[in-house]
């Protein structure tokens, strides 16, 4: 008399498994975006932490890449706040954020290389994170988490 469900196990494994990444998207985003948010103060300010490099390809001026990295990093954070609601234009932005904050550190790359290597490897964990998740909470792939 005893009735089991054997996919509701696997189905509420995969939704936490979805929610997680999510979060886990959310909270990199936000961090991401504040470190942005930094970088560009820093770049703004001509802070003498960044290196100055002659004949680059994509020179900007340091305060104009500094405006760039302030407003990536308030965007990301914003966005952030709509991936904890899981809600979809906020996985569609933040994938978009994302990649314009990967972008924009490769172009800037010569003036904080290593930072700028640490922010590209950090969004495209984000970028994997919100890819992964598919419409309804569940992970690409038929990831079931154990």
């Amino acid at each position: 008399m005893t009735a089991t469900h054997m996919h509701h196990p696997a189905h509420t494994a995969r939704q936490e498994w979805a929610t997680g990444l999510t979060a886990f998207a959310a909270v990199m985003l936000f961090l991401a975006g504040l470190l942005s948010l930094f970088r560009g103060i820093m770049a703004i300010a001509e802070d003498d932490v960044f290196v100055t490099t002659p004949d680059y390809v994509f020179q900007f001026d340091l305060t104009g890449w500094g405006w760039i990295h302030l407003a990536l990093g308030v965007l990301a954070m914003v966005v952030s706040a709509g991936l904890l609601r899981t809600a979809m234009w906020a996985r569609v932005t933040g994938v978009a954020i994302a990649g314009l904050v990967i972008i924009a550190n490769f172009l800037s790359l010569p003036y904080y290389p290593v930072w700028s290597v640490v922010m590209i490897t950090i969004s495209g964990f984000i970028v994997w994170a919100l890819c992964v998740v598919q419409r309804g909470g569940r992970p690409a792939g038929g990831v079931t988490g154990g």
